[in-house]
């Protein structure tokens, strides 16, 4: 290996170490101080690098929170391309998935990463459309796989808008997060899909 190889390599690596020190420390804060009070400044301090550094890789804290919560995202899930659990019986399946999402929802380690990520998207244009691109657009279209394997299996009607159906079955989880208004419960899951389908199988 040539000398300038290795000073490439080396560097590619301590950019790594920097990015996810950065990103760790993102995470970090926003779950001690809140969105509100986190910077630039103060995650450059725990991160150990200078804010130039960040804003090189970065536009806003908003964006950094964002991939700090991908980088955790990733870490969390197993390798191979991400679905939905598809056993046959899709009630079972969406009750498994909508369990899972709000054991997440009430974990405070996510809480105030997620909300700070909200609220930040609908005031930020270009994350909201980086939020779209990387993370919900992936997200719907996996959701919409699995409902299409019901269709075709005959469990859903033939003429179901899928994106109707994944706002009909997940919207309402997310609003009362968002809005806190109602406890988060594996019972509210079931309800939710049970109530869902009611309107989704194929009328006979």
């Amino acid at each position: 290996m040539t000398t300038q190889r290795m000073s490439s390599s080396n560097a590619s690596r301590r950019n790594e170490a920097s990015r996810r020190a950065i990103l760790t420390a993102a995470f970090e804060l926003v779950q001690e101080v809140g969105y509100a009070k986190l910077s630039i400044e103060s995650i450059a301090a725990r991160a150990g690098v200078g804010k130039q550094t960040i804003y090189r890789w970065w536009p806003s804290k908003g964006a950094v929170l964002f991939d700090a919560f991908l980088l955790m995202l990733g870490e969390q899930a197993d390798t191979g391309e991400p679905a939905l659990p598809d056993t046959g019986d899709l009630e079972a399946d969406l009750k498994t998935v909508l369990r899972a999402t709000i054991e997440e929802l009430n974990d405070p380690r996510y809480d105030e990463p997620m909300r700070a990520l909200n609220t930040e998207i609908v005031h930020d244009p270009a994350l909201a459309a980086l939020y779209s691109e990387r993370l919900d657009g992936p997200m719907r279209e996996m959701k919409k796989r699995r409902l299409r394997s019901a269709q075709r299996a005959g469990q859903l009607a033939e003429d179901l808008d899928l994106d109707v159906a994944v706002e009909m079955v997940w919207g309402p989880l997310l609003n009362r997060w968002l809005q806190r208004s109602g406890a988060l419960t594996p019972e509210y899951a079931d309800s939710l899909v049970e109530t869902a389908l009611s309107g989704l199988r194929p009328r006979h």
